[in-house]
């Protein structure tokens, strides 16, 4: 008997072990997948443009070229200026946003709330259907006067239907009895939120951070719509924007002109781009990796 026991535990060990190196596998050729391409982007930012042309885009350089950084760090107080533009604009938003966006979701599922149906309603309407673009241009620049003011691109990415939406299925895995002894013990409401709820809600805040983070990193959009040229600094993705822009700009105009110039690294221009927009956010991104995986599983969950 305990050898068939034995033998049966072993053949499930095996099977187990077997199962383990298939997800192994499979999970280690996804994740080449996924870092392949920005190998690829990096090798190509440092090829020069001849032999990109001459070869295609390739994972080493074949003719090792620094040239595409040089005209990206051609102005590097733009440069230096959009990156504090972009990294104030990212810190301030993603801490104002959180703290909007716990403290609605937290209200909406609060049962002794009364209007927190009608509120919901509302903010799940406003997934379904959108005043459109003039009416939002005119709203910042003619009721709000914020044409050339940071705030322009700072206000919009402080809340979210989703953002709260998700947030509000997280609270509601919290007992409603932990805010209901706070309150015989004498706590404030806000006192509640600040020392009971938010601490609860570190997976939460941070994949809902993540996600405000990036908007601000990436905005580019409401930058182009609000913030004109004459300002000398704008976010960090519409300089990097405008640089390439010139650079497609001045080839076109070379060629149309029968000139052709062969100084204009493009395609590695695109690549350096790239990594000097994303570089920063990888770096960022393993600290609060953990956080994120177990946010949105909860969230997934609960929701």
């Amino acid at each position: 008997m305990d050898e068939t026991f034995v033998s049966a535990h072993k053949k499930t060990d095996a099977s187990g072990l077997v199962v383990r190196w298939i997800g192994y596998l499979f999970i280690g050729f996804f994740a080449l997948c996924c870092l392949l391409p920005f190998l690829l982007v990096l090798g190509t930012s440092f090829t020069s443009e001849s032999a990109i042309k001459l070869s295609g885009f390739n994972f080493w350089p074949k003719e090792f070229s620094t040239f595409a950084y040089k005209i990206v760090f051609e102005n590097p107080d733009l440069i230096i200026g959009s990156y504090i533009v972009t990294i104030v604009m990212t810190i301030v938003g993603t801490t104002v946003g959180l703290l909007l966006v716990a403290m609605t979701g937290y209200a909406l599922q609060r049962p002794d709330f009364m209007y927190r149906n009608k509120i919901s309603f509302f903010i799940y309407f406003t997934t379904l259907f959108s005043g459109g673009l003039v009416p939002f241009y005119l709203l910042i620049t003619q009721y709000l006067h914020l044409k050339d003011n940071y705030l322009a691109v700072l206000l919009p990415g402080l809340l979210s239907p989703f953002l709260i939406i998700m947030m509000k299925s997280f609270v509601r895995s919290i007992p409603h009895a932990i805010t209901e002894s706070a309150k015989i013990d004498g706590a404030g409401d806000f006192t509640i939120f600040l020392r009971l709820i938010l601490p609860m809600t570190t997976p939460a805040l941070a994949t809902i951070g993540l996600f405000i983070a990036l908007g601000y990193w990436n905005e580019w959009y409401n930058s182009m719509l609000f913030l004109s040229p004459d300002m000398k600094y704008r976010t960090l993705q519409l300089f990097l924007y405008n640089v390439i822009t010139s650079a497609d700009f001045v080839r076109n105009s070379a060629a149309a002109s029968n000139v052709q110039l062969r100084d204009v690294p493009l395609e590695s221009m695109k690549m350096a781009t790239a990594v000097v927009a994303t570089g920063p956010v990888i770096l960022f991104y393993p600290f609060v990796q953990r956080y994120f995986i177990k946010g949105i599983t909860v969230g997934a969950v609960k929701g």
